[in-house]
Formats: C-alpha cells, structure tokens, sequence
C-alpha cells in the first residue's frame, strides 16, 4: 500500500510540475504576442546597435501610427547616410550612388529583428517559449524570455521585453552551442505622442513610386525534401533561366515565420562541389547527387542544411 501511494504521490507530482511549466510557457507566449502588437501598434522611438562578427552598426527606428497607417524611418547614424522609409504598404530605399526606389512590404526588414514581427500565435507548436526572469536593460526593468525550436534544428532567441511597453530593448540570436551570432541592443528609447508628430511629415513627402515585381509562373518541380524541421511550410517555388551560366535553377523557399531557407537545384557541372559555408545566421550547404547540385541556403546551423540537402529527392530539372 506504501508503495502504491508513493507512485501516486509521484504522479500527482510530475503532473503539477507539469501543468507550472506550461502556464508559464504559455505566459511567455503571450508576453511575445504583446511584444509583436507593441512594436506595430505603439509611437516610438529606438536607439540601437547591431552586434555580429561583421562588426557594429549604429541605428535610430521610428515608428508611428497615423490615420491607421504605418510610418517607419531606419536610419543609419554613422557613414554615409543611408535610410529606409515605410509609408503604408511602400518601402522606400534612399542609398549613396543609387536612385531610389520602392518596394512592396508591411514593415521594414533591413537592420530590425524580424522577431519583432512574427505571429507567435502560429509558433506555439514548433517552439517553446521559456521564462527567464528578470533583468535591467537600457535602465528599464525587463521580462526575459527564450525561444527555442521544439526539435533543436534551429538557432534559439533570448529577448529582453519592456515590463511596461513590452517592446523588445535587446534581442540575441543563439547558435546551438549558445554562443551569440547577432545582437539587437538598444540604447536608449522613447514612447510618446513627440514621435507621430515627427513622423507627420512623411505623409506628404515625395517618395519614389513603387516598383511592380513580375507575377511569376506557377511550376511543378520532380524534387522536394523527404525531411524539413518542424514547422517549416513552402512559401514559393519557381524555375528561371541564367543565360550567363547556361542553367536552369529551380527553387524551393521555405518559412517557419523565425527562419528561413531555400533550396536550389541545378544541373551539376565540372564546377560542382561539396562545400559547407557559414557567415553568421547563414549557411551555403552544397550537394552533388545523381548529376545534380543541390544548395540549401539560408538561416539554419550547417547540420540541419546538411540533413536537409541530403534528404533531396531529386528528379532532373527540367
């Protein structure tokens, strides 16, 4: 009878640690939800620093909400002056030595953590979000939370989130061995009314118009992986000619809403080799079988573009 109640002790135990570890993993998950909606939905204004083995990079980021509309500006501080305006729906591009343009989007990806713009209501299921506690950055008192995929094929995130605004003050970007890749800090910031009024200005400013991306053709392509993390979904695929190389490549782009990758097929020449490169969150992982050259590249560690690359059923491009 002892032995009975141990077991049921036991039980009882497991299954209430149980249930403590998932409300607070699902605690965490809405405190990225908030984050996500903060960084879209507030007035404000960072300053901050990338951090990569490339180096270091200053940048200001407003954002602002007016008349529902988003308006964003990237900018650039040290160098050359090099900016990224959001006006609705239109990127716009102003580069030294380049006419600027625009481009079709819902938020400025150069230079911001796309982190701060995933839905994590659809990520539940390929990645746990882990409380950490708290910790001080830029003299604000912040919720830390990790992010990490379910099946340890991808790289991991620890965030820094505001405990008043929730939006996010440091973001760093964890290869598997958790050594850092790149780091999102922010200096300093502000969430006031002063930065839509600064912002005003855009909606009458003389942007670039934008540019119309070609509808590309729908193709069915004899190849596709027999494995992909979890929670990756196809996004794309396509088939176009590089006269230069006298090639046809076809591809694949894939998405979990964190991370992405794409694989590109080609026929295989006296060129073609096995090579393996990585430079920061992305890696070129190249494959030669049955005539073919098969790369995966994109944001993935080497071992898991590897498993990827080998797992190709490759049928000839055609």
């Amino acid at each position: 009878m002892k032995q009975l109640w141990c077991a049921v002790s036991l039980l009882a135990g497991s299954l209430f640690c149980s249930s403590i570890a998932s409300a607070q993993t699902s605690a965490s998950g809405v405190l990225l939800q908030q984050m996500e909606q903060a960084s879209q939905n507030l007035n404000y204004e960072f300053a901050y620093i990338n951090v990569s083995r490339l180096g270091i990079e200053s940048l200001r980021y407003r954002h602002a909400v007016i008349d529902n509309r988003i308006f964003a500006q990237l900018l650039q501080m040290d160098g050359p002056r090099r900016e990224v305006i959001q006006r609705g729906n239109d990127i716009s591009y102003f580069e030294p030595g380049l006419d600027p343009f625009s481009l079709p989007g819902n938020h400025i990806i150069d230079a911001l953590p796309g982190l701060m713009f995933a839905d994590f209501s659809r990520l539940g299921e390929a990645y746990d979000f882990i409380p950490v506690g708290r910790s001080r950055m830029a003299d604000q008192m912040c919720e830390v939370v990790r992010i990490v995929s379910r099946d340890g094929t991808r790289y991991s995130y620890v965030v820094w989130l505001d405990v008043d605004t929730k939006l996010p003050l440091r973001i760093d970007l964890l290869d598997r061995d958790g050594e850092t890749l790149e780091q999102f800090r922010v200096i300093s910031f502000a969430v006031d009314e002063g930065v839509r009024n600064l912002m005003q200005g855009l909606e009458k400013a003389n942007l670039p118009p934008s540019l119309s991306l070609p509808a590309g053709d729908k193709v069915e392509l004899s190849w596709q992986p027999g494995w992909l993390p979890a929670g990756m979904k196809l996004i794309s695929q396509s088939r176009r000619d590089i006269p230069s190389m006298n090639k046809t490549v076809e591809s694949r782009l894939y998405s979990d809403g964190l991370f992405s990758f794409a694989i590109n097929v080609t026929p295989a020449d006296k060129s073609s080799s096995v090579q393996a490169l990585r430079t920061g969150r992305r890696t070129v992982q190249t494959e030669v079988r049955n005539n073919n050259e098969i790369t995966v590249v994109g944001e993935l560690p080497p071992a898991t573009a590897k498993r990827i690359a080998d797992s190709i059923d490759s049928g000839s491009p055609k």
